[in-house]
């Protein structure tokens, strides 16, 4: 799908078919859609890197066309094991166009055009990539902060938790910081080395954006680091805890189980059928109803004292 836009007083306004000086943004794009953005001037071997959903983080220079990618995070789907994942959008600067391309739909085109940034014209490039990148820090930023506020809902259910379920849960969250942090150290990189010119050209008044931009991301990779450290601790620690609730039960249903065994032995041995003492009373069976009940209070007060119940 291709979204074509024009820039009017710093808004992104609809556009039905391309022309100079737009802004084309590409959602998972078809066969005929790459070959119109070949007609713009993007070369063929660019787009095969498009459409790899693998490509890392990094920027091309060839000649006056600029190739950047730049991985943001989404959400995946409820069902999906791991809930956080990034996924990679391609910028391509053109003389004439402005070209982003999702590999797939995460909400980029939605988030600049609501809330659009300062630079969000073809005409000043470097702020536009420099606001993407500041774009990509503040939705770290957010995902962090749920998978925080996920993980303190779960570390609440491990306390109590019997299975492994949990800890699995943790686990997959482990792997969306994995993610984070292969995808941030890149964009890192990348905005070191687009700050030292050759590719795009920053002025004096794009240095303060460019910082901004490596603050949040510096600040995104800084959380990640403390999340994955945290995050790892608490799975060694709550493997233990179910561990120990497990043993606890098992303990406790040991306990349970030696308690009742007292009146079944009681009951087991007058139940024979042999003749037994004070067989013919007719007050034996209180007697023995109430034996059994004195001995499970007993066995009951040593567990007490034992801390075995």
């Amino acid at each position: 799908m291709l979204k074509v836009s024009v820039f009017t007083n710093g808004a992104a306004q609809p556009a039905e078919r391309i022309v100079p000086h737009s802004w084309i943004h590409a959602i998972s794009p078809s066969e005929d859609e790459l070959a119109r953005l070949q007609d713009c001037g993007i070369a063929t071997d660019l787009l095969l890197h498009v459409l790899d959903f693998e490509e890392r983080s990094r920027v091309i220079k060839r000649g006056d066309i600029v190739y950047l990618v730049i991985h943001l995070p989404y959400k995946e789907q409820v069902d999906s094991e791991i809930p956080y994942a990034t996924a990679p959008i391609s910028v391509v600067l053109l003389p004439e166009y402005l070209i982003t391309i999702e590999s797939r739909e995460i909400g980029l085109f939605e988030k600049l055009v609501e809330n659009p940034p300062s630079g969000l014209a073809p005409h000043n490039k470097t702020q536009f990539v420099l606001n993407l990148i500041l774009l990509a820090g503040l939705d770290y930023l957010k995902c962090l902060h749920e998978i925080n506020m996920a993980i303190d809902q779960t570390e609440d259910h491990l306390q109590r938790s019997l299975r492994n379920r949990e800890v699995l849960q943790l686990l997959n969250y482990q792997k969306s910081l994995v993610y984070f942090s292969t995808a941030l150290n890149s964009i890192e990189l990348m905005l070191e080395k687009l700050r030292k010119g050759g590719f795009i050209e920053i002025s004096s008044g794009d240095q303060e954006l460019a910082e901004d931009a490596l603050i949040e991301i510096r600040q995104a990779v800084y959380l990640v680091d403390i999340a994955q450290s945290i995050l790892t601790q608490m799975m060694d620690a709550f493997a233990s805890i179910v561990s120990n609730n497990l043993n606890t039960v098992m303990k406790f249903l040991a306990a349970i189980t030696i308690i009742i065994s007292v009146p079944t032995l009681i009951a087991s041995i007058y139940g024979m059928n042999v003749p037994l003492p004070g067989e013919s009373a007719a007050q034996t069976f209180i007697y023995l109803l109430a034996l059994s009940i004195l001995l499970s209070i007993a066995v009951i007060i040593v567990f007490l004292r034992k801390d075995w119940l």
